[in-house]
């Protein structure tokens, strides 16, 4: 049985990121097994916060090469989480923006 924090590995931190926080947008890499069901419990259980919907990418990884040798950065998902208009904000974000 995984927890929430087994299921939520990181918060994305960009630009785009950062400018969505204003509509209640946060940005999550999640483990790719997991689903939407199960990653909205996870940020609802870990942030105490309303989730609306949960939408999902997998990003493939990038092929990089160092000289003669050729590498490949591992795939991740990524969980696009918009909160209710009666929600509270995530505390991780702020002061961030």
């Amino acid at each position: 049985m995984r927890t929430a924090y087994d299921i939520i590995i990181r918060p994305i931190i960009t630009e785009k990121s950062m400018e969505a926080i204003e509509e209640k947008k946060y940005v999550f890499e999640v483990a790719p097994s997991a689903n939407k069901i199960e990653i909205r419990k996870a940020i609802e259980t870990i942030f105490g916060v309303k989730v609306q919907s949960v939408n999902t990418v997998k990003v493939q990884g990038k092929t990089k090469r160092m000289g003669v040798h050729v590498g490949k950065r591992s795939d991740m998902k990524k969980a696009y989480i918009q909160l209710t208009a009666d929600s509270k904000s995530i505390e991780l974000f702020e002061g961030m923006v």
